[in-house]
């Protein structure tokens, strides 16, 4: 009965889309004009519904209702709870529920707060919103209905890929969903706008709240991901440049590029054309990362379809709404004005000038991920990996580091770099001494080293902007940016230093033995089996000292064995210090009784995903700040419109 529920109100949100996209699109001539007046209310319950459906999904899942043909290939009765719930969303037909829905209830609140924009621009908004959840809701209801029954009714169901039931990715796939989604109203205030002609600094101030929420999204799921890859796979590693991987990068580096043009229309009335081309191609990324893992083109543990039929439906939603957006801006670009001009040497300057860098980087991305599998189509294999993506993403990174040291402290319009020389000479001095002290050392490759030199330099010129400001009263948006470029500095020396000093050891140890890794001693205590509530384990007693003083510390990596569905997977265990983290893998046991242990010794690699949370903690200080500022601007605008009222009234008394 529940299943039945959710699909009747996945069938009304589909209908309730396609009447907000009839009546927005009425709404905007002359002869429907009335038609208009019900597209918000519709687009409030179409969330509704939408949310109705996945809650529902939810349950059954949470119940183990084997019956849902989805919940017998992926869940099974012996799944801790919280696993039971994650799994609604770790697959496919499940994923595209949540796309949907997250969809839905973004359109709805947009439909609910929303009162800047012109009528006019938000009825097409709100139909460009309904246009492209109509074909994702299409896509469900014909091609992946997530609550199709089946008969017989199994015993047991199949359970969830062992990899996926991890804490990290009950919370990872909804963040990222949150921030792909969410891109889709940057995406639909930008048709609005060109339908309107209505591009200016109030469409950019509307749209600036939904774009920094997604980037704020992304960046959280992005940071979730990269750890849960490091610790889950027990391959020691943060980044593969996976395609999947890359599907979230290239919608963060469109959205970090829509942002701040859209702060500069907001604010400055420039990058009009910039900001509108910016919005189609931000939540254009997010489909093209939704075809690679949907598609079936791709073999990952990310990935979730192998049904090529499925890839041809999401390629041809790819090329309408895609395309669609591309002729739209093509015919009505002409009619989008310049706006304010400014100088090269201005925050504006600068701002453009990384905006340029963060667009060809994702050029970079895209061509990398894309190419081996055209290559594939035409029976060549082709590996694209870090040679190729990290020294070409460098070469437009490092600039764009170095401007965005620079960018904060310039003025608007126009400025002179005398006037902030002497500002910059401490953050030049710190990378010049971090440099010189890496050539101490010695073995660093070129690339390390200009990350961490320019990791030194950043981070003090990151807290510049706050200098002769009172800080109690400094806005929270000023505030939002230093944190988030402090994190980069943070994150780009973890990175750096990770790559640099990293220590990796294959052993094959018996029970007594003692093995060292950088600093670290590492003995072999005992081997130890364990269970869970659907795994049983061989675990590794491990006591590890750093140094040769110090404190004897237990550690317990584990190699699983999950019986539904039946797969061995490696849990590594992970000790962090204030200078690094000691990461261990155990491996099989050989034919000489010694067992196999991955070790490494990773210097300062928290700093990567500290510094991901430091920039979401920017994003997060923006936004407050911004929406503040909106809402007193809303008050104001009240309380002027009231008197104005009071006074008309006054003046019609006798």
């Amino acid at each position: 009965m529940i299943a039945e529920l959710g699909l009747a109100a996945l069938w009304m949100a589909a209908a309730l889309a396609a009447l907000q996209l009839v009546a927005g699109a009425m709404g905007l001539t002359a002869r429907g004009s009335s038609l208009g007046a019900v597209v918000r209310p519709v687009a409030v319950v179409q969330g509704l519904l939408a949310l109705t459906a996945f809650l529902c999904l939810i349950y059954v899942f949470a119940v183990t209702d084997l019956s849902v043909k989805l919940v017998a290939l992926n869940s099974h009765s012996m799944k801790p709870l919280i696993f039971k719930i994650a799994g609604a969303w770790g697959n496919h037909e499940g994923s595209m529920l949540l796309w949907v829905t997250v969809m839905g209830m973004a359109g709805g609140f947009v439909a609910l707060v929303e009162k800047r924009l012109p009528e006019p621009t938000m009825l097409a908004t709100l139909a460009g919103q309904a246009f492209v959840s109509l074909g994702f809701y299409a896509f469900l209801l014909i091609a992946s209905n997530p609550f199709d029954r089946l008969s017989p009714v199994p015993v047991e169901g199949n359970g969830l890929n062992p990899l996926l039931q991890d804490l990290g990715l009950a919370f990872h796939p909804p963040t990222l969903y949150l921030g792909y989604v969410g891109l889709s109203i940057a995406f639909s205030f930008a048709i609005g706008a060109l339908v309107t002609r209505e591009v200016g600094p109030a469409f950019a101030r509307a749209m600036r709240p939904w774009v920094l929420g997604a980037w704020i999204f992304l960046t959280i799921g992005i940071t979730a991901g990269s750890y849960w890859a490091y610790y889950e796979l027990g391959w020691g590693g943060w980044w593969f440049w996976d395609p999947v991987e890359n599907a979230s990068l290239m919608p963060w580096l469109a959205a970090t590029a829509l942002l701040h043009s859209a702060s500069v229309l907001a604010s400055r009335n420039a990058l009009r054309a910039w900001t509108v081309m910016l919005g189609v191609v931000a939540f254009s990324m997010s489909m093209i990362g939704t075809f690679l893992v949907r598609s079936g083109i791709l073999t990952s543990v990310h990935a979730f379809a192998v049904d090529p039929e499925r890839g041809t439906f999401i390629l041809g939603l790819l090329a309408i709404n895609i395309g669609g957006a591309l002729t739209l801006f093509a015919l009505r670009a002409s009619t989008v004005t310049e706006g304010e001009r400014f100088a090269l040497v201005s925050r504006e300057g600068a701002l453009v000038f990384n905006n340029v860098m963060l667009s060809a980087i994702l050029g970079i991305v895209l061509f990398g991920t894309l190419y081996p599998l055209l290559a594939e189509t035409m029976g060549a294999k082709v590996s694209v990996g870090p040679p190729y993506f990290n020294p070409m993403s460098a070469l437009f990174a490092v600039p764009m580091l170095v401007v965005l040291a620079i960018g904060p402290l310039l003025r608007w319009r126009r400025d002179r770099f005398q006037r902030i020389g002497r500002a910059l000479v401490i953050p030049a001095i710190l990378a010049v001494a971090a440099g010189i002290a890496l050539v101490a050392i010695g073995g660093v490759a070129l690339l390390p080293f200009l990350g961490m030199a320019l990791a030194a330099g950043l981070a003090w010129a990151s807290v510049l902007p706050l200098r002769e400001r009172n800080l109690r009263r400094t806005p929270l948006p000023v505030w939002g940016m230093v944190i988030a470029h402090f994190g980069i500095a943070v994150s780009l020396f973890g990175m750096s230093c990770e790559s640099a000093f990293n220590v990796e050891k294959l052993v094959a140890v018996k029970v007594g033995d003692v093995t060292t890794v950088g600093p670290w001693g590492v003995k072999l205590d005992s081997i130890e089996p364990v269970a869970g509530p659907n795994w049983t384990a061989l675990e590794a007693r491990l006591l590890v000292r750093y140094g040769a003083d110090g404190a004897v510390t237990r550690m317990a990596p584990q190699s699983r064995n999950f019986w539904a569905p039946p797969q061995q997977t490696s849990e590594s265990a992970l000790l962090t210090r204030w200078n690094g983290q000691l990461y261990t893998v155990l491996g099989g046991e050989g034919e000489d009784g010694r067992w196999q242990l991955r070790l490494w010794w990773k210097p300062f690699v928290p700093l990567i995903w500290i510094g991901g949370l430091l920039i979401a903690l920017g994003g997060v200080l923006a936004l407050l700040g911004r929406v503040k500022t909106d809402v007193r601007r809303l008050i104001a605008k009240d309380k002027i419109a009231y008197r104005h009222e009071r006074k008309a009234q006054l003046r019609k008394r006798p």
